[in-house]
């Protein structure tokens, strides 16, 4: 009776075996008449039972998977590039166990392959800003070749591109850990019959070269790209709020890049962000000696002296601002507003003053001190004017002064030409 018992379960597994066998069939059978749907469908009837079938067919089915799921891909279901990686995976594994290799050749050729059509796929998803779309696929193609590197990088520069902080966040640090640095060599040349530079990996040029096809290599550097990513890890924080991690990222960008100008900025705004102005001002002054010729640095210098009341500073930042770009229509306008608001201080004293002669006295002088203050401003923006002489902020402001001033002839002139 005990071997009538262990006969019936021998073709209890044979039959199961059989029937898994057909359904594998039937899906490869389906996928080769591009029917991926009835290709899933039949492997699901043999999924119940496969991790308990020998190594072979186990091997046979996750490769078939893999096929099965690699095509829904091809044909836009991105969800599915995921299940085939791993069944790909699991054809390995299975083989690599049994010492049998009669699948995993193809799996890992077929993985390859994805790579190349994940990237494809993920230029074409951020040329139409599908972003997040874009950023899930170059970090599928790095998991599945991780010596690339650069995928992870762009996968990080495509979520940030769709506001996706916290993912870009842990994406910039995989590439801390992975201590990836990008920089390396562009190999370039120039294409003798349409002029144009083309580059190219070094081999491939040296030989158009050698077969004067193109002339003029060169070789050039490309710099690292981790005080980027660490200044990208610094932005992600304070935009998630977290303003402590930022400043040990900038601290830790900045001792990378100690002449990185634009890391003082960002480490100076933070500190704006958080309320430290003094420290703001601080950095802001070493920037302004790091690159003594950039306008926006000096307007910004301006602009925090002028909330902290400091309007001679302000102004003298101000006006080296216009010494490098006249045209700077905001510098020419806070320029003017400093003047404005120190007129507008002296209003209440003026207004607290009383009647005797003293008081009128003062009064007098204070009101000619705000006009004189008022002109001042009048006349920064008179000069603006001189090449600007449509733009609607000059005007309306200083349509505004000369109505302040009592200045009707002025008023009158700048409200025509702002066609009211």
């Amino acid at each position: 009776m005990k071997t009538k018992v262990l006969l019936l379960i021998a073709i209890g597994f044979s039959a199961f075996g059989f029937s898994q066998k057909n359904e594998i069939k039937a899906a490869e059978k389906a996928l080769k008449g591009g029917d991926a749907a009835a290709a899933k469908t039949a492997l699901e009837g043999a999924s119940s039972l496969i991790e308990s079938a020998d190594p072979r067919l186990q091997a046979q089915y996750y490769a078939v998977k893999g096929n099965v799921y690699y095509d829904m891909a091809k044909k836009g279901d991105a969800s599915a590039f995921q299940t085939a990686i791993d069944s790909y995976r699991k054809v390995i594994s299975v083989e690599e166990a049994s010492g049998k290799k009669k699948y995993t050749t193809v799996a890992t050729q077929q993985m390859s392959t994805m790579t190349a059509d994940l990237v494809n796929a993920a230029v074409e998803d951020n040329n139409n800003k599908k972003f997040a779309e874009a950023a899930e696929k170059l970090y599928l193609g790095y998991k599945l070749s991780p010596k690339d590197t650069l995928y992870l990088y762009y996968a990080a520069s495509s979520a940030v591109s769709g506001q996706n902080y916290e993912k870009a966040l842990e994406y910039y640090n995989e590439l801390k850990t992975v201590g990836y640095d990008g920089s390396g060599v562009k190999y370039t040349a120039v294409n003798i019959e349409t002029g144009e530079v083309e580059e190219m990996d070094e081999n491939t040029r040296n030989l158009y070269v050698k077969a004067n096809t193109h002339k003029d290599p060169k070789d050039e550097k490309t710099p690292s790209k981790k005080p980027e990513i660490v200044k990208n890890i610094a932005l992600i924080y304070q935009q998630l709020g977290d303003n402590e991690k930022a400043l040990a990222a900038y601290s830790e960008a900045r001792a990378v890049e100690p002449d990185d100008v634009n890391l003082v900025l960002g480490e100076a705004n933070l500190h704006y962000a958080m309320g430290d102005k003094d420290k703001f001002k601080e950095l802001m002054g070493q920037a302004s000696e790091m690159a003594p010729d950039n306008a926006d640095l000096l307007y910004n210098i301006g602009v925090i002296n002028m909330e902290q009341g400091n309007l001679e500073d302000a102004r003298e930042a101000y006006r080296k601002t216009l010494a490098i770009d006249p045209g700077y229509i905001n510098a020419l306008l806070n320029l003017s507003t400093t003047y404005v608001n120190e007129g507008n201080g002296l209003i209440d004293e003026m207004n607290s003053l009383g009647n005797s002669r003293a008081d009128i006295a003062r009064y007098d002088e204070l009101k000619q001190k705000k006009d004189d203050l008022f002109t001042e401003g009048a006349k920064v923006l008179e000069d603006a004017l001189k090449t600007n002489p449509d733009n609607q902020s000059v005007l309306s402001q200083l349509k505004n002064i000369y109505g302040a001033l009592g200045d009707t002839e002025n008023f009158k002139r700048i409200k025509e030409l702002l066609g009211e």
